[in-house]
């Protein structure tokens, strides 16, 4: 009998749905380092981040509704992540209800958004182009050790299908495995057209919320809430369509959108559309956007207020002056809750910071008679996010989306 009551309650202790820390005796919720044949994960138990976990080419990794991964805490190469690989793909689909949650094994009772860089992230690459140094045809993705091959994306096939990310929510992740390399709380490194990005939200992340690398993925209802440098940042010539997306910096914050131009001599423009940019009013280096290296490109209909005094839309350099005067780089419909002592002209709020700066992106208030960007009120305001697309959020429950 005693024989029979030890091996019912090792039965119950092992099907428990939270994290058992027991490293001899394994438990299954532990996610292996490599997935290489099509794995489900389900909504029974929370999952387990023990370090570097990378679906290889070929395996197909589904994530139900409601499922819950958590990344164990490390830093550098022992930073946990979950990597899919060039070839593999996820399907995470949650709903409205049940979200898929990716957070901190440290997350049990709740986090709030300043608790950052817990774990790593989640990645995904593709066989998309992109615009690299040296025009090769591939290369490593940041936060991956260079050693590790499965950290390689690029390619060209810009329909590539890496799977889809719905109704998903990353909370504090974005530890950092070097000086200047942090993983971001979501990765697209060459992803293709094929793949589906939508609903999806990222708090408290270190470093950026959403990065593109390259590729021609689509997405939309996107949420990135106090990230600790650049909400959606966009490099090595992005040439997708990111539509429908609320950023909200808090005092950690750098930028609500870097946008970097190409790194070779590919050249591809990204589209922006309706976006919403959310200051608090004490983020001290939280500018709205720094367009960057020749950036090419669209934004149009943008709504940003709370932001303090002094911050603004900047050219960074030359290349840029260059690519909004050749036409390659424009804005439409920008709305802007004016801050006390900014003003729309004169490089105040839109700041061309080349040697020779161009003095119809500095006056804002009319670019070839046309309106480009101006100074309204909350009541008054007509672009931006669709706000109810983000009902399911965790920073809506949290009242984070500020009026």
């Amino acid at each position: 009998m005693k024989k029979i009551l030890l091996i019912i309650l090792l039965i119950v202790s092992c099907s428990k749905s939270e994290y058992i820390e027991d490293v001899n005796d394994t438990p299954r919720n532990f996610l292996p380092l490599v997935i290489s044949q099509n794995t489900t994960l389900t909504p029974d138990i929370n999952w387990i981040l023990q370090g570097r976990t990378i679906v290889t080419d070929g395996a197909t990794l589904t994530i139900e509704p409601g499922t819950v991964i958590k990344g164990k805490g490390g830093s550098g190469t022992d930073a946990s992540c979950l990597l899919i690989a060039r070839g593999a793909k996820i399907n995470a689909v949650g709903t409205v209800d049940k979200p898929i949650i990716f957070t901190s094994i440290a997350d049990s009772t709740g986090l709030e958004v300043s608790n950052r860089g817990l774990w790593g992230g989640l990645l995904v690459l593709g066989k998309a182009p992109g615009s690299f140094k040296g025009d090769v045809s591939e290369y490593q993705i940041e936060g991956i050790p260079a050693e590790e091959t499965n950290g390689l994306y690029g390619g060209s096939d810009p329909a590539d299908n890496s799977g889809t990310i719905n109704y998903v929510s990353i909370r504090h992740g974005g530890t950092s495995i070097g000086e200047d390399n942090e993983i971001n709380g979501l990765t697209l490194g060459g992803v293709g057209t094929g793949t589906t990005i939508t609903n999806v939200e990222v708090i408290g992340n270190q470093d950026d919320g959403i990065e593109f690398f390259g590729g021609t993925v689509n997405a939309s209802n996107l949420l990135v809430w106090g990230q600790g440098d650049d909400g959606l940042d966009i490099d090595q010539s992005y040439a997708g369509t990111i539509s429908n997306a609320i950023i909200i910096a808090n005092s950690t914050s750098d930028h609500g959108l870097e946008i970097d131009g190409p790194e070779g001599s590919m050249n591809d423009s990204f589209k922006l559309e309706n976006i919403t940019l959310i200051g608090d009013g004490t983020a001290g280096n939280g500018e709205y956007a720094d367009f960057r290296k020749g950036a090419l490109g669209s934004v149009n209909n943008l709504y940003a207020y709370g932001f303090q005094v002094g911050k603004d839309f900047e050219l960074d350099a030359e290349a840029d002056s260059a690519s909004f005067e050749a036409g390659t780089l424009t804005f439409s419909n920008i709305e802007i809750v004016i801050p006390d002592g900014s003003s729309l002209t004169g490089g105040d709020l839109f700041n061309d910071k080349s040697d020779t700066p161009n003095a119809m992106f500095e006056d804002a208030k009319n670019l070839d008679g046309e309106t480009f960007g101006k100074g309204v009120t909350k009541e008054t305001s007509s672009v931006g996010a669709d706000r109810s697309a983000f009902s399911w959020t965790f920073a809506n429950y949290k009242e984070a989306i500020r009026e």
